[in-house]
């Protein structure tokens, strides 16, 4: 892109807001070199742990991480991992408002058990029958933030906090002031939209939103997914995410294109998705079109599946990756 440069210094004058499920990820790295006497399970000898911000707040850090101002809205309890999200927000450059805090509350934690560069297995820390909710003193404070973003994205994780009465009043929000809204969706939430700027499905996601059945020995029409969501949900803008085959592009229903994946190795795809949105939603706020902003999207998830583990993308790797 020859005028990365130029998006890059725009990018950093762009202050989004970012709304959904926060999650904390923890990792426990290590090697296993022998089967435990207790059960044919093997065991791990830890040598580091790490913690990163995940769910929505691996969108705002994505932001963050490419120069932008960004605030997330999520739930996070008074507990330790809570605690430990605080203090990553705060050294990523992320705002967050302890208005949003909950005491009962328990963060959400996902722990994966890495050996030797592969996930052996996850621990999840949640309550689904005690999801947080958006009520109206909270809508309040994120229409005074809402007022003071160039953009607003709401990230769903299906952990409780958005809900379709959530999504509706905040993009009604967004449209009253006038702000670019955007939404990565998941289908299992049962959240019904209309009008947005931009989603970002990935296959399965777009699938399951059109309505459209596909058998396994079938290919799958992109072209009838984007045509019947537009149908269902008039998304502004598209923009399919395809794991190894790239990403799709459309507008208004019509497939406008295809775009080859920029990765040059792929360790790990997890919150890669959130890598895309995030792009996606500062190249469109900064002036780009729907094609450019798609190839610098797809340029930093190319950047960040060739790390391990929930990543960001910085400026100096994305100019890195285009020469």
């Amino acid at each position: 892109m020859k005028a990365l440069p130029a998006l890059l210094r725009k990018i950093a004058g762009r202050r989004l807001l970012v709304i959904g499920d926060v999650i904390l990820d923890r990792y426990l790295w290590g090697d296993a070199t022998r089967i435990s006497p207790e059960a044919p399970v093997p065991v791990v000898h830890v040598t580091r742990e790490s913690e990163t911000i995940g769910g929505a707040g691996n969108v705002a850090n994505n932001i963050a991480a490419l120069g932008a101002r960004v605030e997330v809205v999520g739930a996070i309890g008074e507990d330790d991992n809570g605690k430990s999200l605080r203090r990553l927000f705060a050294a990523g450059g992320i705002g967050f408002d302890e208005r949003f805090a909950n005491p009962k509350f328990r963060t959400i934690t996902k722990t994966r058990v890495v050996v030797r560069n592969q996930q052996l297995c996850r621990l999840d820390y949640e309550e689904p029958w005690n999801p947080p909710s958006l009520g109206a003193a909270a809508m309040r404070l994120i229409e005074s933030k809402v007022r003071e973003a160039d953009g607003v994205i709401v990230s769903d994780y299906a952990k409780g906090l958005l809900t379709t009465r959530a999504v509706q009043k905040v993009a009604a929000l967004a449209r009253a002031h006038g702000k670019f809204i955007a939404l990565d969706p998941k289908p299992a939430s049962g959240i019904r939209f209309t009008d947005l700027d931009l989603i970002t499905p990935n296959r399965h996601e777009a699938i399951e939103l059109s309505g459209l059945k596909f058998s396994s020995d079938q290919a799958v029409d992109l072209a009838a997914v984007c045509s019947r969501i537009w149908k269902r949900y008039r998304p502004r803008n598209l923009v399919i995410t395809l794991g190894g085959d790239g990403m799709l592009t459309s507008h208004k229903g019509d497939v406008v294109h295809r775009i080859p994946t920029a990765a040059r190795q792929v360790y790990d795809v997890s919150g890669a998705g959130d890598t895309v949105i995030a792009a996606l939603t500062l190249a469109l706020t900064s002036g780009a079109s729907l094609e450019q902003a798609a190839h610098f999207a797809n340029a930093a998830a190319g950047v960040v599946v060739g790390k391990l583990g929930t990543a960001t993308v910085t400026p100096a790797e994305m100019l890195a990756h285009a020469g």
